[in-house]
């Protein structure tokens, strides 16, 4: 679901941003008041595995679409909402300056479509909610699938609204909801299961690596861990490898939720040919001159689009998560192994930076 520039104009991506931002600073406020510095490794091994699953694309049987995680629900499942949030930042800002996935004008309404509704609405009105009085299995299923659907719904109808307010595409409001709707439910269900499996595991294997479960440890509703959380890591990295090294050479190429909606409505997903009035340049599109006119204020919306492309442009190494200029499967494994090893350790730098899970609040630590 990761928007490119074309969707957004400046102004709506303005405040997109703002938002983002806004979230961000409360997110480090809250963990600064956590003293458990053992999430540090924890927060970047699960952040390169959630960049990882991202890579694989899964085929939606019947509709010539795929999906792929957000991970925002399983994150803040492990660390918590606002420790999740940060890590879905992290991932979403490699994937955007590494790789050209999604816009750069757009990565705050991506960061919020992804990240805030994942990690905040799925975080605190579904998983805290149903966890209230205690885990099982069967709770931590219910959890998974209701606040993936939930989440990707709302992420998707936010796309939907961003679009609208931008006003600067041809896809008309109501026909654009009714198929990104549909389509990120089914995508939301395949989540929902996906994230019940991992997240079952670690209870399986050691429940207090799962958020609340250090407050719940000794009550019936916790088993025995299993395995420790040391070789729990060294399952998850060894997973992350696997799956963007080697699994993702067998991604489903049909277009995602979002390619497949523009698609359907405008019969292209191409950023040029859905330009209404300005559209971006470079890895978004072009900036033709004939198609922003000729005033002030067209020029210096032209501008930041501009401005946005060359920034993408310089910092892709691998665009699209290939070589520039060989579209070899060596590109592909190479951007899944580099980027969950930058994922890492932008997390890592994040949190001895910003002293992150640092500081000692006693009975709070856990909220």
């Amino acid at each position: 679901m990761h928007m490119s520039d074309v969707l957004l104009s400046p102004a709506v991506a303005g405040v997109m941003y703002a938002g983002s931002v806004a979230a961000t600073g409360y997110s480090i406020y809250k963990v600064k008041k956590i003293d458990q510095p053992e999430s540090v490794p924890v927060m970047g091994v699960m952040g390169a595995f959630v960049f990882a699953a991202q890579m694989i694309n899964f085929t939606i049987p019947g509709t010539g679409s795929s999906g792929h995680l957000c991970g925002g629900i399983m994150l803040s499942a492990i660390l918590g909402p606002e420790a999740g949030f940060l890590t879905m930042i992290g991932v979403l800002l490699i994937q955007c300056l590494l790789f050209a996935d999604g816009g750069l004008l757009a990565l705050g309404a991506n960061i919020w479509n992804m990240a805030f509704y994942g990690c905040f609405v799925g975080g605190y009105l579904i998983w805290k909610a149903i966890m209230k009085h205690g885990m099982s299995k069967k709770k931590i299923t219910a959890a998974s699938v209701l606040g993936c659907i939930l989440t990707l719904q709302l992420g998707a109808f936010s796309v939907t609204l961003e679009t609208l307010a931008s006003d600067i595409t041809e896809l008309p409001f109501a026909a654009f909801v009714g198929v990104m709707q549909p389509i990120h439910l089914a995508i939301g269900l395949v989540e929902g299961l996906i994230t019940a499996a991992v997240l079952v595991f670690i209870y399986e294997m050691r429940p207090e690596l799962l958020w609340d479960g250090r407050r719940l440890r000794g009550s019936e509703c916790v088993q025995k861990g299993r395995m420790s959380a040391k070789k729990m890591l060294i399952v998850f990295l060894v997973a992350a490898g696997l799956l963007g090294g080697v699994c993702s050479l067998f991604a489903s190429e049909l277009p995602d939720g979002l390619e497949w909606s523009m698609e359907r409505i405008a019969g292209t997903a191409e950023p040029g040919e859905l330009a209404g009035t300005a559209e971006p340049g470079g890895l978004a599109g072009t900036a033709e001159p004939g198609e922003i006119t000729d005033t002030t204020e067209s020029e210096q919306t032209g501008a930041v689009y501009e401005v946005s492309n060359s920034i993408q442009e310089a910092s892709a190494i691998l665009p699209d998560y290939s070589l520039k200029g060989n579209d070899t499967p060596v590109g592909t494994s190479l951007s899944g192994m580099l980027g969950g090893a930058v994922v890492i350790a932008f997390c890592t730098v994040l949190c001895y930076v910003l002293k992150l899970f640092r500081k000692k609040t006693g009975n709070e630590s856990l909220e």
